[in-house]
């Protein structure tokens, strides 16, 4: 049932990009942006957990889980360290997603070695 329920998540989740590429003029770019900036407001009123509780990765690995993930490294960091937690936080709970997309990123830059389109 996990796995059903992860599929509908991020298969929501895609469907609504999807829709706003198709049917706006908002660049890739942004709507990536919003759906980061739309988990960090989810988790700021309390509504993403739920989504996350419910979805598993289909809602935590999307941009929206990225969002997430800063929103609750903030808010666990704030709660230990003070207003120097708002700074650092983010950083701290997503540091190994970003690091793991580098070394994965150069692994197959070395792999597969890419070059110029003419």
């Amino acid at each position: 049932m996990q796995y059903l329920q992860a599929f509908l998540c991020g298969g929501v989740l895609c469907a609504v990009g999807q829709l706003l590429i198709d049917k706006t003029q908002l660049t890739p770019a942004r709507i990536l942006t919003g759906y980061v900036v739309a988990g960090v407001l989810l988790q700021a009123v309390g509504v993403y957990q739920a989504v996350a509780d419910w979805g598993g990765a289909g809602a935590t690995v999307p941009l929206t889980g990225f969002g997430y993930a800063l929103a609750k490294g903030v808010e666990k960091a704030v709660a230990q360290q003070g207003l120097l937690g708002a700074l650092t936080g983010g950083l701290t709970a997503a540091s190994g997603g970003v690091a793991a997309a580098v070394v994965f990123g150069v692994v197959m830059a070395v792999l597969c070695k890419p070059r110029n389109k003419r």
